[in-house]
């Protein structure tokens, strides 16, 4: 149940600027604590947080956000034990595997950032295919940032960007923001209004560091795995009492 009276409508269309959010990123942390302390193993925090990936996709959906972007598996998340990496690669699999079908009849479109050429063949291979299936869905896009890392990001996009000047024969610099911004994994992608991270810790941990120097940050002490509609409905209540100015002074009415 929602701690609000009134459970939050869908919201306006993506045309509409207001009152948003219409692109939220989630940091989905807290597994292995959640797991930990009720004397389960790690992995089956990871695995009741799939379930509750599930209900932030069904939720997002319905409340008619344009654009969820989750962080599935970092750059730094290789170092973990063998076995743990192991056990989180299965479960993305196993995830679009047995939800691509929903998702396609739900007319959401799968997005994947991140390093794609350190990414296992077999799991870069179904997320494409998942990408080339949906690519003409119009609902809810879900972008999933598997092997990410935000400075990774902007290295390769800086490389990619000298590299193309390079190859047509311009000269490298200047570099301007908008010509950084075309390169990255995000090109296409707006950027997050509402940055969620679980679990109560307060950092980026390397997520969307380029994209997110606007967004407005909520850090909720629900462990992911208990994260639900009710968890996105306060954040996004949250969002909506902040006030907006991008750096600039709100014009007071005359």
């Amino acid at each position: 149940m929602s701690p609000y009276p009134e459970p939050l409508r869908q919201l306006p269309a993506a045309s509409d600027p207001a009152p948003g959010p219409h692109h939220v990123a989630i940091i989905m942390d807290g597994n292995g604590r959640w797991a930990q302390a009720r004397g389960w193993p790690r992995t089956e925090g990871h695995r009741r947080g799939v379930e509750a990936l599930r209900r932030t996709v069904r939720a997002a959906s319905d409340l008619g956000i344009g654009y969820l972007t989750i962080f599935s598996f970092s750059t730094e998340n290789w170092r973990r034990p063998p076995t743990e990496v192991s056990f989180l690669l299965g479960l993305l699999k196993r995830f679009v595997q047995n939800d691509l079908a929903e998702l396609h009849a739900s007319n959401v479109r799968v997005r994947m950032i991140g390093d794609r050429d350190g990414t296992p063949p077999d799991i870069r291979e179904l997320i494409e295919q998942a990408e080339h299936l949906t690519r003409d869905n119009t609902a809810l896009t879900l972008v999933i940032a598997f092997n990410y890392g935000a400075r990774d990001e902007i290295v390769r996009a800086t490389n990619r960007l000298l590299a193309a000047r390079a190859a047509a024969g311009v000269a490298p610099l200047p570099i301007s923001e908008a010509d950084l911004a075309a390169y990255l994994d995000t090109a296409d992608i707006p950027d997050p209004d509402l940055l969620i991270r679980t679990s109560g810790e307060l950092r980026l941990s390397n997520f969307l560091m380029w994209q997110a120097a606007y967004s407005e940050l909520v850090f909720t002490p629900v462990l992911w795995p208990d994260f639900d509609r009710a968890a996105l409905e306060a954040a996004i209540h949250e969002y909506r009492g902040r006030d907006r100015r991008f750096g600039a002074v709100k014009q007071q009415a005359v």
